[in-house]
């Protein structure tokens, strides 16, 4: 690094011109958001396949998600849940804080811009040598001396080039990333919650449909014993009935771990431990939120986690620019003033006054390539970012169309599943009726029970599986969707 003094023969038009000159030189290339576009809407959707607009993508800034989405479900105890995790979630708690440190950093980064004052002040006491004594003995005796100070230091870097602007603009674009990390972050733990939740009461309708299930098991069993007893049936009949009920039992105690289990991970989600949680068991599932015939898919510019991409997008261009005016020496104003002495009591006169004022111009004549590196890894990383973005363009595209099908599908099922229900219920009433009259064996009733309880617990499966993609598909679409207008 070399630095240049300017002298009284250099001017301030000269100095402003040179200046103008190479900041020309230093500009970092114009931000244009990438060039992603999406459609107008979605394919899995009759009413959006004739459309096929496309537009630029426009990420809109995280506030507008909206706080109380969940409230679709009317569920007072899943209202009460997210209040908890808002309060209490240590994964908040992190991208609070890592939202904090980014806006610390654009205050740092603006504070480049701004002159730097300092203040010092010293006293010393030193020995200079040593001088012959005038003694004519050739003895020599040592020289001490004391020097006191006090001043002010001043330094102003101008930003001719754009090197700190360059930078404040990586940390304004990096902070409102991390702003929308933290929506970002916000939603994902709104939408676990509720599809813990959800899991949860679909383990207890498992296990309450197992224990009445149960009871009906054990009345068949006894009914089994009876007429063996009574010498209508075999012992087949009755191990059959036995097994069939201990299976059971298996099956309600794999139903009532799982719902344990949720209800540790809803706690965790919480920020609670899970032994000070607990949840009164309801054993009923919220009906899901009805999903539009039309959804637009600008939906997706409200979600924070494109809005963040695309903000790292600008950060990584504006680094460029930092980058590049590195190639361009610093010019810095300075100024210092103050006292210095020998003797404390007098150190405020006039002849002790000292000050200095003048520009100072330093460049790195040769750094072995570094610079150019340095533009080159900036380069790089935006081109990273860029893609990134489009990544997570494409892959919340993909998440909508993929939970668009599902709760379409899922919704057909569930009607399907209650008809096929109770047409296994309607035959478990006849083949029931035929055993106690004695015209078929124990294993028709069997395998009719087993119908049964299969389409039971398919059917609870299907709802369950249903308000999962109907959350997903919230989430995925930031918290809420609107009806596009009538074509």
């Amino acid at each position: 690094m070399t630095s240049f003094t300017f002298s009284r023969q250099v001017t301030w038009p000269a100095l402003l011109a040179s200046g103008l000159w190479l900041a020309g030189c230093a500009q970092t290339p114009p931000y244009e958001r990438p060039g992603m576009d999406i459609p107008a809407a979605y394919k899995e959707q009759a009413a959006a396949q004739a459309q096929g607009i496309w537009k630029p993508a426009q990420p809109q800034a995280s506030t507008a998600l909206p706080e109380t989405w969940w409230t679709v479900y009317g569920d007072a105890v899943l209202d009460r849940l997210q209040q908890q995790a808002e309060a209490n979630s240590p994964t908040l708690a992190q991208s609070a804080a890592r939202l904090r440190a980014a806006q610390a950093a654009v205050t740092s980064s603006g504070a480049a811009a701004l002159p730097t004052v300092g203040a010092n002040a010293s006293s010393s006491r030193a020995r200079s040598g040593t001088q012959l004594s005038n003694q004519g003995d050739g003895s020599s005796t040592a020289r001490i001396s004391t020097s006191h100070s006090l001043g002010l230091t001043a330094s102003w870097e101008l930003d001719l080039w754009g090197r700190i602007s360059f930078g404040v603009s990586v940390a304004q674009a990096s902070a409102q990333a991390s702003a929308d990390d933290l929506a970002a972050a916000r939603l994902s733990l709104q939408a676990a919650v509720a599809q813990t939740y959800f899991s949860l009461r679909a383990a207890e309708a498992q296990a309450a449909l197992l224990g009445e299930t149960l009871k009906a098991y054990d009345r068949s069993w006894e009914l089994t014993r009876n007429r063996q007893a009574a010498g209508v049936a075999s012992s087949a009949d009755v191990a059959q009935a036995e097994a069939q009920y201990k299976s059971t039992q298996v099956q309600l105690l794999e139903a009532q771990t799982t719902r344990s289990q949720l209800e540790h991970a809803l706690a965790a989600l919480l920020g609670q431990a899970p032994a000070a949680f607990a949840l009164e068991p309801t054993a009923t599932l919220p009906a899901p939120a009805d999903v539009p015939q039309a959804l637009p898919s600008d939906l997706l510019q409200r979600r924070p986690d494109i809005a963040a991409a695309e903000r790292r997008v600008a950060a990584a261009n504006a680094q460029i620019g930092v980058a590049r005016a590195a190639y361009f020496p610093s010019l810095t104003l300075s100024a210092a003033g103050g006292y210095r002495g020998a003797s404390l009591a007098d150190l405020f006169s006039a002849p002790n006054l000292f000050w200095s004022l003048g520009p100072a111009l330093a460049a790195s004549i040769f750094d072995g390539g570094a610079r150019s590196a340095a533009v080159e890894t900036a380069r790089a990383n935006h081109a990273q970012v860029t893609a990134a973005y489009r990544q997570t363009v494409l892959t919340a595209l993909q998440e909508v169309e993929d939970n668009l099908t599902a709760a379409a599908a899922l919704a057909q099922e569930e009607q399907l599943q209650r008809e096929a229900t109770a047409a296994a219920q309607r035959a478990l009433d006849v083949v029931e009726n035929q055993y106690r009259a004695g015209t078929v064996g124990y294993l028709n009733v069997l395998a009719a029970q087993t119908t049964v309880l299969s389409s039971q617990r398919s059917l609870i499966d299907v709802k369950s599986r249903r308000l999962t993609a109907v959350n997903a598909l919230l989430k995925n679409v930031a918290g809420r969707w609107e009806v596009l207008p009538p074509a």
